[in-house]
């Protein structure tokens, strides 16, 4: 049974519905200010309304290890209100329903050396990394990624990819992203908001065709084939 978000609208977002399959994945987009932040607060039911549901049942209703295992949001920063918190600590508190290690979370993202580490003392990359794995021992059903790569440099960002593209510890990623090169790389169905209303739902193939970019991005983006890019 799919994540389903029927027939939600606010101030920001109008007339939201789409559903996920368990086991499929996807990239949401769009310009800054089109409301995919405050869609993935929805989503995660951070901002509360009757709108979600998985397997037909409420998320608003869903409470302890029920909720945990459904979906898990990993934000965009990293804030730690305990100055004094080890990476180690952090991600033993994530360490929820699943049977990967602290140290194999940390090597798949190669970030051993950072497991003493203060996490007040981490580089907003190295956060972003911390993140990442703490979705991994997390293990939830959804997870929803924030801007994963807004923070890293060219190669933690293909460490990243790789996760995102060949991990199977995380079941669904909905990954949102200004990353037009990543969400092609990924080949994700691709959910695009415009002013808070979807303005397009379906596969990266169609999405990614140079009509279909010209329609959205006004020219500004190029498909070459084995890039995308802006043009500048």
């Amino acid at each position: 049974m799919p994540l389903h978000i029927t027939d939600y609208s606010d101030e920001i977002l109008h007339d939201i519905s789409f559903a996920l399959e368990a086991g499929c994945h996807l990239c949401i987009l769009g310009a800054n200010g089109a409301g995919k932040t405050t869609l993935a607060k929805v989503l995660c039911e951070l901002i509360d309304s009757d709108a979600v549901t998985i397997d037909g049942k409420s998320l608003r209703h869903m409470h302890g290890t029920a909720r945990a295992k459904a979906i898990n949001y990993i934000p965009s920063k990293l804030e730690i209100f305990d100055a004094h918190m080890r990476v180690e600590e952090l991600l033993a508190l994530s360490h929820f329903d699943t049977t990967l290690h602290i140290g194999d979370a940390l090597e798949r993202l190669r970030i051993t050396h950072l497991k003493d580490h203060p996490c007040k003392t981490l580089s907003s990359g190295e956060s972003q990394l911390v993140l990442t794995a703490s979705a991994l021992l997390h293990g939830a059903r959804y997870t929803l990624f924030d801007e994963p790569t807004a923070n890293l440099d060219p190669i933690r960002m293909r460490t990243l990819f790789h996760l995102l593209a060949d991990d199977t510890v995380l079941q669904s990623k909905i990954v949102i992203t200004h990353n037009l090169e990543l969400a092609y790389k990924l080949g994700f169905d691709i959910l695009y908001l415009e002013a808070g209303h979807i303005r397009f739902h379906g596969t990266a193939d169609r999405f990614f065709t140079q009509s279909q970019l010209d329609a959205l991005y006004h020219g500004s983006v190029k498909n070459l084939g084995e890039h995308v890019v802006v043009s500048l």
